[in-house]
């Protein structure tokens, strides 16, 4: 501290005693002397004013706040597909729109993404963080939030249209090696156009011994939809359709004791992974008779 208070009191003091000479009328030579330290110190006093500037931070109003950018980068994991990154990361438009900003990267099938791929996730739902209202509750239109989920979650259908439900998902017996049905059956005549559930791709399409002739699709969602005992195939492996698109015929081919689309939701595209279908395609707005 005494050092501080030695540096500052010659600062201080000086120009006071010169600025007394000058008033009093003091000797002449102290006139360019005063004029010399007023013009040294003139040049600061004119680019910082004397008194102390008050700096203010201005904050933008209530509720009028700059959002930070909703655009960030993904980094795709093992196990990821489309549709799950979209809802995890509350995409608004969905894997949909998703994929349409990353086409470049992700290429023509959307279906097929591999770890590492870097994504770019913009359009987040601002109501990500937000409560949101339980199922059936009545939103502020006054559609269900049920209703709402069913009309966002587009891009699926039935596989045969019109057609009734023979045997059921799980129905025990012995005709069976699993011990149980391990899909539905929709009986339709031979000769009925079969239809992809959902946009995907053929993953195989082919004679799959007691299936007969069969079509397997892989889904944005990484399920595996299968079509068998058709009677023509119109897709091959490899190929992408559509949310409708014709797969073939039914028919009678394989083990079966009548025409009928056996119809099989899997976690991968071989037997042995299946998963209830009906209960898939209600859980996503499809309405199964």
């Amino acid at each position: 501290m005494p050092a501080k208070g030695k540096h500052r009191r010659p600062k201080f003091l000086r120009l006071p005693r010169s600025i007394a000479v000058v008033g009093t009328g003091g000797a002449a030579l102290a006139l360019p002397l005063m004029g010399a330290v007023c013009a040294h110190a003139a040049a600061p006093a004119a680019a910082v004013p004397s008194a102390v500037q008050k700096i203010t931070t201005v904050s933008a109003p209530a509720g009028t706040a700059v959002e930070k950018s909703s655009v960030k980068t993904y980094v795709v994991k093992a196990g990821d597909t489309l549709v799950k990154i979209a809802d995890r990361q509350h995409v608004s438009g969905g894997w949909k729109k998703l994929y349409a900003d990353n086409r470049a990267v992700v290429g023509g099938d959307p279906t097929r993404i591999s770890p590492g791929l870097k994504l770019t996730i913009e359009g987040q739902d601002a109501t990500a963080g937000a409560a949101r209202p339980a199922v059936g509750a009545t939103t502020a239109t006054g559609t269900t939030a049920a209703t709402a989920a069913k009309t966002a979650d587009a891009g699926y259908t039935l596989p045969v249209e019109g057609a009734t439900i023979g045997t059921g998902y799980k129905v025990p017996g012995s005709m069976w090696s699993s011990g149980y049905h391990t899909g539905v059956d929709f009986v339709v005549p031979t000769g009925t156009t079969i239809r992809s559930v959902a946009a995907g791709t053929v993953v195989s399409a082919g004679w799959g011994g007691a299936y007969g002739n069969q079509v397997v699709v892989l889904h944005a969602d990484g399920r595996y939809s299968q079509y068998a005992h058709m009677s023509a195939l119109s897709v091959s492996a490899g190929q992408t359709v559509t949310e409708g698109q014709r797969l073939g015929l039914s028919g009678a081919t394989g083990n079966v004791t009548g025409p009928h689309l056996h119809f099989e939701i899997r976690t991968t595209p071989v037997y042995g992974s299946d998963v209830d279908p009906v209960a898939y395609l209600r859980s996503h707005g499809v309405v199964v008779g």
